[in-house]
């Protein structure tokens, strides 16, 4: 027990720091609240964020069009939603934070459909009958029993293989407005308008990507100093990053998210991870030794060994990049894992990071990964959904596409 809270504890600090920038309002003013209504025409269930289109027609005869940003498909499916709980054309209330910058966009808190059900951004559900769903605080119970992987390969080697995901981070206000975020296991610890703490003030917590340095840039990640080079690097890269383009950022940033399943399998000689942030395939080759001349690369070159249980692998080889955004990392970038099956459905995830031409010194950080009866999926990324202009010029193709899709089925 005082090892699952330990490591409860490590995940609250360590996950959102790491993975900071996917939990960001955008455009959003998540301080206002707007209720709409109106007739269900579409749902988009992708990644990195799903959108719910509906239209209304005013008391003028005017057509109207909106769109509301959910969060991700793989972390919506992990909590109960699916495309069968949005019949289209039936019509539905929201409750929504509105866009500064596109009156017709929103930040879905809440919908309500015609049955009554109501879900809130946040909230885990469960089928009922007729169509409706049924809330459950906490995470949802597995659908097959995930304990019984068994703990050892024949070989004797301890049994990292399968489903594995990080622990979802929730807003302890299920509408997703100005709680405290945490881990989905601890959401009844706190009030929902409860604040949260400010981070880094534990030790061992990694301090937000800015804490230090104000509005000109980071000072200081992972409780490490940033060089000057590094700091100068952070400062030109802010609202810069590969995730626009639809590609991984790191093997560290990528995993961390809280959303996406990744997948572990192990074979004789290598042992393949599978990342479901954008498809990232790293390969760790067993007992060997990195070779003399190695094409840079944002996975860089792994080589593991077992040490009494543990699986340590030592990578290098990386081109440079973003380690999280938008802290850069060089091609000196040296990062240690190592991991440990502590029981049936956990395994404990620790690195150690280095860059001098980034960090006056490494730095490290844990977190849990949980096992997991739900599936990877395939990062289906929309180019574009990470930033204003693409939403922007999406919602633009949308209402084109639908104007096309009507002339022609009156022609």
């Amino acid at each position: 027990m005082n090892m699952r809270r330990s490591m409860l504890c490590l995940a609250t600090l360590l996950l959102p720091q790491l993975a900071l920038a996917h939990h960001g309002p955008g455009t959003f003013e998540l301080a206002k609240t707007i209720e709409l209504s109106g007739k269900l025409t579409r749902i988009d269930l992708v990644n990195p964020h799903s959108w719910l289109y509906f239209e209304n027609t005013g008391s003028d005869g005017k057509l109207s069009r909106f769109r509301c940003e959910m969060r991700s498909v793989h972390v919506l499916r992990r909590s109960g939603w699916t495309a069968d709980l949005f019949p289209l054309g039936q019509q539905i209330k929201i409750t929504a934070s509105p866009d500064r910058a596109d009156p017709n966009s929103c930040y879905l808190q809440t919908i309500i459909f015609e049955n009554g059900s109501r879900m809130d951004r946040y909230g885990q559900y469960v089928k009922a009958g007729g169509g409706a769903v049924k809330e459950v605080r906490g995470p949802l119970a597995a659908a097959v029993d995930i304990s019984k992987r068994p703990l050892r390969r024949s070989s004797g080697e301890p049994n990292i293989s399968g489903d594995w995901a990080a622990e979802q981070t929730v807003n302890a206000d299920p509408r997703g407005v100005g709680g405290r975020m945490m881990p989905l296991g601890r959401i009844n610890e706190y009030k929902p308008a409860e604040q949260p703490a400010r981070a880094g003030a534990a030790r061992g917590a990694a301090p937000a990507a800015g804490r230090g340095r104000g509005a000109a840039g980071p000072r200081v990640f992972g409780g490490t100093e940033l060089t000057d080079a590094g700091n100068q690097q952070a400062d030109a890269g802010r609202g810069s990053g590969p995730r626009p383009t639809c590609q991984p950022t790191s093997i560290l940033f990528d995993w961390t998210f809280d959303g996406p399943v990744n997948r572990i399998t192990q074979s004789g000689d290598t042992i393949t991870l599978q990342y479901g942030q954008l498809g990232l395939t790293r390969t760790i080759h067993m007992n060997a030794q990195h070779p003399a001349n190695i094409e840079p690369s944002r996975a860089g070159h792994s080589v593991g060994r077992w040490e009494n249980d543990v699986l340590v692998v030592d990578t290098v080889g990386f081109a440079e990049g973003y380690l999280n955004p938008p802290i850069k990392n060089s091609e000196q970038l040296h990062v240690v894992e190592r991991f440990t099956r502590v029981d049936p459905k956990t395994i404990l995830y620790r690195f150690t990071v280095e860059d001098p031409t980034t960090w006056d010194r490494s730095f490290t950080g844990e977190y849990p990964w949980r096992a997991t009866d739900e599936k990877l999926y395939e990062y289906a990324c929309h180019e574009g959904n990470y930033s204003l202009g693409g939403m922007l010029r999406g919602a633009r193709q949308k209402e084109a596409d639908d104007a096309a899709a009507k002339k022609t089925g009156k022609e």
